[in-house]
């Protein structure tokens, strides 16, 4: 495996690595803990890597030659689209009628939207959002994450961002990059009998 350093600071996400994409953000999230079934857990990592892939209009992707180690996407304001597909979209917009179906509380998304709403109020609007931040989870610790972020932040320097994510995912690293803590809701989530805790965090930072 190569050193960090050699990794590049930015390549495009070939298309053919969505997949492994999607990996990183099942194994990256624990979305496991969440979904019990196999192909309930392939459509919904699916569906969500796609839907922030057609919001994104940064998409910086890490590679170790032809390896995918890492991707970091956002949506800024002023900024084009980097995907625009008509799969992808028709996609998108079935799962999404299957999770509004099924999911009537949506508890996750209205915990985001309380607490980006309270951030409005206190700090205003943003400049955009870190949508999708997923690292091969056996290289964990090898600074492939801070590379990933070093990048994004030339590129958007002065701008004011936020992110959300919870305690099932390893939040602990915002808090040690100085990102600010600006908002949290507790929730429980379903999952069939069982009702599972989760702390929802809303993070900034100037970068």
């Amino acid at each position: 495996m190569a050193s960090p350093e050699r990794i590049p600071s930015r390549k495009d996400l070939d298309p053919k690595d969505y997949d492994i994409a999607r990996q990183f953000a099942i194994e990256g999230m624990n979305l496991s803990r969440y979904i019990d079934y196999a192909y309930e857990l392939y459509f919904y990592s699916k569906y969500f890597l796609y839907m922030e892939l057609l919001k994104a209009t940064q998409i910086i992707a890490a590679y170790d030659d032809d390896k995918l180690v890492g991707v970091l996407i956002a949506e800024m304001k002023n900024e084009k689209q980097k995907v625009n597909s008509f799969w992808m979209k028709a996609f998108v917009k079935s799962v999404e009628f299957i999770v509004n179906l099924y999911d009537k509380s949506q508890k996750y998304q209205k915990a985001n939207k309380e607490m980006f709403e309270q951030y409005k109020k206190d700090c205003g609007e943003p400049d955009g959002e870190i949508i999708f931040f997923a690292v091969d989870t056996k290289l964990k610790g090898k600074g492939i994450g801070t590379l990933l972020l070093k990048e994004f932040e030339r590129m958007e320097k002065g701008k004011k961002i936020i992110l959300y994510t919870d305690t099932g995912c390893t939040y602990q690293f915002y808090d040690k990059r100085n990102f600010k803590r600006e908002q949290e809701r507790e929730i429980k989530l379903d999952n069939n009998d069982k009702e599972i805790p989760l702390t929802c965090f809303l993070y900034s930072k100037n970068l």
